[in-house]
C-alpha cells in the first residue's frame, strides 16, 4: 500500500487494457479550437498552445470532466516542416498543459505525432524520421505517458513513425485515417494492421477522416487482419462526431462542406452511445474521438460504458440517463421523451427542407 497522504501511481496504458479496462479519450480541438477562434485552417497547426493556453487548458479540462483517461498532447502538425522556428515551444506548451490538466484526475497524457506534409513529395525516410525524432524529443524531456502517431494515410509512412516513437521504451498506440478501402496506396486495413503490429506498435486503429459506422467496419477488418497473422494488439477507435456515409477513400476532407459548414451532420449524444457500445463489443478498448467530437460526445460513451467501468464521469451530475431529467418538465409531451426507447429510435429532422441529405465528394 502506499503511505499515507502519498497518491498512488496511476496505472499505465498497457496495465489498464491488459486488464480489460475501458480508456476513453478525448476528442475535437483544431475543428473546436477554430470554431472558438484560436485555431486557423490551412496547416492546422496549434499555435494556441502558446498564443491562448487557457482555451486549450480548458478544453482539456471538459473532457477530462466528461470521462477522458488520456489528455492527448495538441501538437497535431507541431513538427518542423509546418511550423519551422515554433515547433518546439509549441510541443513543449502542449504537453505542460496536457500534464496540469491529467494531474487533476485519473488520466494520462499521450505525445502525439501525426504525419508529415513531406511524405508525399519525397519519401525521404531519414528526414521523416528526423521530423519524428524532434518531436519525440521533446517528449522524452517532459516524460509523457505514452506515445500516439495518429492520422497517417499511407502505412508505410506510419510504420516509420511507429519505429522511431519505439525509441522511447514507452507504448505506443498508432492509428490510420482510412476507411474500408485501405490506405492511399491500396494496402487493406487488415494488412496495414499486420504492418503495424510487426512494427511493434502496442494499440493499433483508426481516427478521423470517417464517420462513427464507417470507423467501426474498418476497425473490424484490422481485427480480422490481426487475427489471421496471429498478431496481438490492443485495438483503438477515434472516429469523426460526424455522420459522412456520402465521402469517398480521402473520408470528409473530399466533402464539399468540409470543413466550415459540416454543422448538419453532428452526431447526437444517442448516436455515440451507439458506436461506444459496437466499438466495445468489437472488442475495442481504447475509444474516443477526432474532428467534431465534442466533450458531450465523450460523456455519452462513458455513460453507455459506465456498468463496465464501474463510475460515471463527474459532467454526468448534470445529465440524467436517457432523457430522464425530462420527467420534470412542465409539458406533458416533453415528460413522455424521458425514456431511453424515444431518443434511440428517434430520426432527427436536419431543419432544412431544401438541402439534399447526402453530397458528393469534389474528387
Amino acid at each position: 500500500m502506499a503511505p499515507a497522504g502519498v497518491p498512488r501511481a496511476k496505472k499505465g496504458i498497457l496495465e489498464r487494457l491488459d486488464d480489460g479496462e475501458v480508456v476513453i479519450g478525448d476528442g475535437s480541438f483544431l475543428i473546436t479550437l477554430e470554431k472558438r477562434g484560436y485555431v486557423k485552417v490551412g496547416l492546422w497547426t496549434p499555435e494556441a498552445v502558446v498564443e491562448h493556453p487557457d482555451a486549450v487548458r480548458q478544453l482539456h479540462m471538459e473532457f477530462l470532466r466528461a470521462g477522458s483517461n488520456v489528455m492527448q498532447t495538441f501538437t497535431f502538425s507541431a513538427s518542423e516542416d509546418n511550423m519551422e522556428s515554433k515547433w518546439e515551444a509549441v510541443n513543449a506548451a502542449a504537453c505542460d498543459l496536457a500534464r496540469e490538466v491529467a494531474d487533476k484526475g485519473d488520466a494520462l497524457v499521450a505525445g502525439g505525432i501525426c504525419q508529415t506534409s513531406v511524405y508525399k513529395q519525397h519519401k525521404d525516410e531519414g528526414r521523416i524520421k528526423k521530423l519524428f525524432r524532434q518531436q519525440l524529443e521533446v517528449f522524452a524531456r517532459k516524460n509523457v505517458d505514452f506515445l500516439i502517431a495518429e492520422y497517417f494515410e499511407h502505412v508505410e509512412e506510419a510504420v516509420w513513425a511507429v519505429e522511431v516513437l519505439k525509441e522511447l521504451g514507452k507504448p505506443v498506440a498508432v492509428t490510420m485515417c482510412i476507411g474500408p478501402e485501405g490506405d492511399m496506396h491500396d494496402v487493406t486495413p487488415g494488412e496495414c494492421a499486420v504492418k503495424l503490429g510487426k512494427a511493434g506498435a502496442n494499440i493499433i486503429g483508426v481516427n478521423c477522416r470517417f464517420g462513427p459506422w464507417t470507423s467501426l467496419r474498418t476497425i473490424k477488418l484490422m481485427k480480422e487482419g490481426l487475427g489471421a497473422e496471429g498478431l496481438k494488439a490492443h485495438l483503438m477507435i477515434q472516429s469523426l462526431g460526424f455522420h459522412t456515409p456520402d465521402c469517398g477513400k480521402g473520408g470528409f476532407v473530399d466533402l464539399p462542406e468540409y470543413p466550415f459548414a459540416l454543422e448538419p451532420r453532428v452526431a447526437t449524444r444517442w448516436d455515440i452511445q451507439k458506436y461506444a457500445r459496437e466499438a466495445y463489443n468489437l472488442g475495442v478498448r481504447y475509444i474516443g474521438g477526432c474532428c467534431g467530437f465534442e466533450p458531450y460526445h465523450i460523456r455519452a460513451i462513458a455513460e453507455e460504458l459506465a456498468p463496465e467501468r464501474g463510475f460515471l464521469p463527474p459532467a454526468s451530475e448534470k445529465h440524467d440517463s436517457w432523457g430522464s431529467g425530462l420527467n420534470m418538465h412542465t409539458k406533458p409531451w416533453i415528460r413522455a421523451r424521458a425514456r431511453r426507447e424515444y431518443w434511440e429510435n428517434l430520426l432527427p429532422a436536419s431543419g432544412r427542407p431544401f438541402c439534399p441529405s447526402l453530397s458528393k465528394p469534389d474528387i
